[in-house]
């Protein structure tokens, strides 16, 4: 009895793991798709990718995880860019990528 206790103990921390980084990358692609929306780029690859993790104790002081995430952009079609993104929980903590369309200017 004691031992199916300790079992679905362990699937339910498991589970609580594997929703929380489902929602931290379903977050992250929503606010990939945003930026490059706003900033007039096209998105590549339609997704995000995991490009890291760590232990990071959190404005409330409990610990959590911190997940950073890297997406690619392109301004015209032909190149392309790489954005970056760390979420705390769900939570924007930093960015990097496109801000707004680069303007092409040519001097005569």
């Amino acid at each position: 009895m004691g031992s199916l206790l300790v079992v679905m103990i362990v699937a339910g921390l498991v589970f609580a793991y594997w929703s929380a980084g489902r929602a931290a990358a379903e977050r992250a692609e929503a606010l990939g798709r945003d930026a490059c929306r706003s900033a007039g780029v096209q998105w590549l690859d339609q997704t995000v990718h995991a490009a890291g993790m760590r232990l990071q104790r959190g404005e409330d002081g409990w610990l959590g995880f911190e997940r950073t995430f890297r997406f690619e952009y392109s301004y015209d079609g032909s190149d392309r860019h790489v954005g970056r993104m760390v979420l705390r929980g769900t939570r924007l903590v930093s960015f990097a990528g496109p801000t707004r369309a680069a303007n092409v200017v040519q001097l005569h």
